[in-house]
This record gives C-alpha cells, sequence and structure tokens, in this order.
C-alpha cells in the first residue's frame, strides 16, 4: 500500500493529457510533474488514492535522452508551460498520440482506420518566442514589490516574470519597466481574496508582421489616477506601441477581460498580416496565439477543400472570420456565426477593410441560429470551444447533410466524442485527421478533421 510522503524508484512511460509525465508503481499510475519519458526517478509521493498517485521529484536517477535544459528558469514552477524539459521531438510524438488516443478511446475508431486517416503532426518552425499576446495576472509579493507572470501549476500564486521565453522577445524588455512603472505610481493591485484593489492584468499584443504592440490594462474600476499621463509615456517610450487600452472587470470572477474596453491613448487596435489579409485586432480580440501555425492550418484547409468558387460555406464560431475572411474569397458565399457581439462587429471591420463583400456575419449561439437562417451551405468550418459542440449543431449537420465538414478544434477528446456522433449510421466519413502544434511546450495540441457526407 502506497503512503503519503513515502519515497518510491519510479520510470516515467508516457505524458498524460496534463503535461504531467506518468509511470506505473505497484499497478498504480504515479503522476509526475516536469517529468519525461524514459526518466528514471526517485520521486515523493504527494498525494495517493486507490488508483492513482501524484508526486514530485525528488532526484533524478538516470535522464531520458528526450530530456533537454529548460529555457526558462522558472519552468519547474510556471504552470505556462509544462514541457520545457521535454525536446520538442517528443512533445510531437506525444501529441500525435494524445489525438490518436481520443480517437480510439472516445471516437471508438479503429486502430487500422485512424493508421490510414491521421496525418504526421505539423510541427512548429520556432518552439520558443511564438506568442502573440501574453496577459499576466498581478499581485503584490510579500516585500511589498509588485509581481507579474503565470499562476503556479493548480493553484492561484504567481510566478513572478520579467521575461518569457515562450512570447515574441520583441516584448521581454517592456514588462519589468511597466512592472516598475507600475509599483512606482502605487496602484493598488487586486487581490482575488477580499474583490479589493484597482489592477488585475496587464496585457501585452504584438503583431508578428506588423511589429505593432497594444498595452491592455485589466482594472476593477474605471478610475485610475494618472493612467492617461502614463499612457502617453508609453507611446513616447515604445516606438512600436500603437495604443493603450483600458479594459474594466468589476466582477468578482476568474475571468480575465470585463464587457468593455476604452483607449486611453493612441488607437484601440494594432494591425496585423495573416493569410494575405489585413486584419485589425484589439487587446481582447481572440487571435491563435501562434499567428505562423494558424496560417500554417489555413493552408492545410484550403488545399484539402480544393474550393472552386461557386461553394456556400458556413464558417461557425467564426471570431472575427480568421478562417472566413481568407475562405470567402474562394468561395461564392460565406456565412459566420459568432456569440460574440464585438467579435462581430470585427469582423465586419476587417471584411470592409480587405474589401470583401461576400461574407454575412450573424451574431448569436450557433446551437441557436444554425436552424433557424434557412442556411444551406456546401461546406460548414466548426471551430467550436473546448466543450465542443452543442447537441443541436450536430442534428443539424445530421438532418441537412452539408457535402463536406471541417472541423478544428483544440480539445481532442470533445472532438472525438462529436466525430464518432457525425459518423454515425454511415452519415459522415473521416477523410484525414491532421494535428498541428499552436502550443509548443505545453501539452495542448489542436486537429483538424475533414469529413464528407456518405
Amino acid at each position: 500500500m502506497l503512503l503519503q510522503g513515502q519515497k518510491i524508484t519510479l520510470t516515467i512511460d508516457d505524458l498524460a493529457d496534463s503535461g504531467d509525465g506518468v509511470g506505473r508503481y505497484e499497478n498504480i499510475a504515479i503522476f509526475v510533474p516536469n517529468s519525461v519519458p524514459g526518466d528514471r526517478l526517485q520521486v515523493k509521493l504527494e498525494f495517493v488514492k486507490k488508483n492513482f498517485a501524484n508526486a514530485s521529484i525528488e532526484k533524478i536517477l538516470t535522464p531520458s535522452s528526450d530530456r533537454v535544459r529548460p529555457s526558462c528558469i522558472v519552468a519547474d514552477k510556471c504552470g505556462g508551460c509544462q514541457w520545457q524539459a521535454v525536446s520538442y521531438p517528443a512533445q510531437l510524438r506525444t501529441k500525435q498520440n494524445i489525438v490518436l488516443q481520443a480517437l480510439q478511446r472516445i471516437g471508438g475508431f479503429s486502430p487500422e482506420m485512424l493508421t490510414d486517416l491521421i496525418s504526421p503532426i505539423v510541427g512548429a518552425k520556432d518552439s520558443l518566442h511564438y506568442r502573440n499576446k501574453v496577459t499576466y495576472p498581478l499581485a503584490t509579493g510579500k516585500d511589498g514589490n509588485l509581481k507579474a507572470g503565470y499562476y503556479q501549476k493548480g493553484s492561484h500564486r504567481i510566478v513572478n516574470l520579467n521575461q518569457c521565453p515562450a512570447q515574441d522577445e520583441r516584448l521581454d524588455p517592456m514588462l519589468a519597466e511597466l512592472k516598475m512603472d507600475i509599483h512606482n505610481q502605487c496602484w493598488e493591485i487586486y487581490d482575488e481574496n477580499t474583490h479589493t484593489g484597482l489592477l488585475r492584468h496587464l496585457g501585452l499584443r504584438i503583431g508578428r508582421s506588423t511589429g505593432e504592440i497594444l498595452i491592455t490594462v485589466v482594472t476593477r474600476d474605471w478610475q485610475v489616477p494618472n493612467l492617461s499621463v502614463f499612457a502617453q509615456t508609453w507611446l513616447e517610450r515604445y516606438d512600436k506601441v500603437v495604443g493603450v487600452i483600458l479594459n474594466c472587470n468589476p466582477d468578482k470572477t476568474n475571468a480575465i477581460f470585463g464587457r468593455e474596453s476604452r483607449c486611453i491613448a493612441g488607437k484601440d487596435y494594432l494591425l496585423e498580416k495573416f493569410a494575405g489579409l489585413t486584419f485589425r485586432l484589439r487587446g481582447d480580440t481572440f487571435f491563435q496565439v501562434y499567428t505562423e501555425q494558424a496560417e500554417q492550418m489555413l493552408k492545410i484547409i484550403e488545399a484539402e477543400l480544393k474550393l472552386e468558387g461557386t461553394e456556400v460555406l458556413l464558417d461557425a464560431y467564426a471570431g472575427i472570420g480568421t478562417i472566413a475572411l481568407p475562405l470567402a474569397e474562394q468561395v461564392k458565399q460565406a456565412i459566420a456565426i459568432e456569440i460574440q457581439p464585438q467579435a462581430t462587429a470585427q469582423g465586419k471591420l476587417n471584411a470592409e477593410l480587405n474589401g470583401i463583400d461576400n461574407v454575412v456575419f450573424h451574431t448569436g449561439k450557433v446551437e441557436e441560429l444554425i436552424g433557424t437562417l434557412n442556411l444551406h451551405p456546401d461546406i460548414v468550418i466548426l471551430d467550436p470551444p473546448r466543450k465542443g459542440c452543442e447537441p443541436e449543431v450536430i442534428t443539424f449537420l445530421r438532418e441537412n447533410a452539408p457535402d463536406r465538414l471541417v472541423y478544428v478544434s483544440c480539445n481532442p477528446a470533445t472532438q472525438a466524442r462529436d466525430l464518432k456522433l457525425l459518423c454515425e449510421g454511415d452519415r459522415y466519413q473521416i477523410t484525414r485527421i491532421q494535428p498541428i502544434d499552436f502550443f509548443p511546450q505545453t501539452s495542448h495540441v489542436e486537429a483538424i478533421a475533414f469529413l464528407t457526407k456518405l
């Protein structure tokens, strides 16, 4: 029987979806953060249940051949990246397997079928310095100094950072200076336990192709003394900063952004070149954090669909139109559904900015609108949130049977569940599944599934 505090020798066999390494001891799964498949470790059991236990590394007895030196000095503490100690080829192998296992276990698809369907994962050219956006929670340390960084895994304790190897390196010089400005101004920092204080988060977003930068300050109240003065100072200090945004989130919530933002200095958007188009991005706009990989995904979709210009395309969960707008130029008509009114407004603006006039944006929940708009699309693009598609969406697709579906997902489990439902009764068949790495150094993986009507 295993006991909390017990020390054991363990060999790590695999990486779990959570990012932890996992090995087996006396037929019990032991999860170990910061471990690598192939590691032989002495670990200390921190939490023990009947069928599994969590442990921490006491000593690396024999390192795995896939163990590398982390690029970040706080990689063992920070919850932002789980796999800094894992070689990038090993990360890709694991992500490929995560997609495969989800399709087998949850989707019920046979290994023989999947061997022919799943293409090798598309890795990233750069596994570091790729994030175009970072949003750091703020806190006051025990020494009274300002802390900004990512949460320690499984907690709301902030790991203090002055730079991050995952973010675009052009942002690195700014973080420490902005923290110093905030500290010297003596703005009260938000305390999530008491729901008091003012400043909650500091956000930075950069256009990867343009270099334009937005600074976003998230507060509990609109009244921030001297913020407009500092906003102007930041515009003058950093020649690539084009705007400073104030977002107010007065609610007692873990959500980062509130419902309203105001431009304090400069512009409320930056320009980004994406897929041959120009996009306006605000500080709170959803946009894939790895711009270049998002472009790779779009190229894969375009190559697979082989559009002829006669199709009607529906982009469900459309956001600001990063899929609908590039594809609109290649189809007869594009229809976009998006729940967030701000995103719909930005989508319309970006369509106008690029001279695209064959896209219609609708605001609302996909599950409520898809059956009421008298839609007859030839192709449907699905890119739902992590929870996957609502049952009403699956029902509409099965009953109306568009010729082709493209299902993009950042959650292999819910994607596998929905693919199973779509394929039941030989309604659809999967023709290809393409994993792609949008989040190097983490356990997250994206996958694109292509389906055709039978």
